[in-house]
């Protein structure tokens, strides 16, 4: 689908500045600016699940495309929230971009810098890695990569040591010691 100069939008929860005048195949993109948090509060204390699109609008109502997980670290950062979760394809970040099986199972900011510097993060996990990074210093405590296609693979992640993708926190040692002693063997 592309989005036109014409489309429009008034109450946008995340506010961007247009990035790009340049038409591409998925519509206009955009940086984000801020994020009205105050929307997103309000339905969560009415017990409502806020369900935010990756599509925001200029400061003329133009309708802009974010990456979505740009979004999700921007609202989940906001919000100081204590876990962000993004999905993907691949069952976590890869140590191996070729090999499935390596999936790293906790980093920290440092170790994903170590991973995108040996050229194990590409494609897609780039902006998601670049994404997690901004979650992380805007306050989110954890941010938890699965995979979309394993079944049960968001209570396995969330709820056991194990898990079953990729955990990133600031820092590994701030892991619990039981975390510390998986991540580490």
């Amino acid at each position: 689908m592309v989005i036109t100069r014409k489309s429009k939008v008034d109450f946008p929860p995340v506010r961007i500045s247009e990035g790009s005048s340049e038409t591409v195949d998925y519509g206009f993109v955009g940086n984000i600016d801020s994020v009205n948090t105050a929307v997103i509060e309000k339905l969560l204390a009415d017990g409502l699940m806020p369900v935010v699109s990756p599509l925001s609008a200029d400061s003329n109502g133009i309708l802009l495309n974010i990456n979505a997980d740009t979004v999700a670290a921007a609202i989940g950062g906001a919000l100081s929230a204590e876990k962000l979760v993004l999905c993907t394809g691949a069952q976590g970040i890869l140590e191996h971009a070729e090999d499935p099986s390596s999936v790293v199972s906790y980093t920290d900011i440092k170790g994903l810098k170590r991973l995108r510097d040996q050229g194990s993060l590409k494609d897609g996990m780039l902006p998601k890695a670049a994404a997690i990074e901004n979650a992380i210093r805007g306050g989110v405590r954890r941010v938890h990569v699965i995979s979309y296609r394993s079944p049960d693979s968001l209570l396995a992640e969330i709820f056991t040591n194990e898990g079953t993708g990729t955990l990133v926190v600031a820092d590994l040692t701030a892991l619990s010691p039981a975390e510390q002693l998986s991540a580490s063997g």
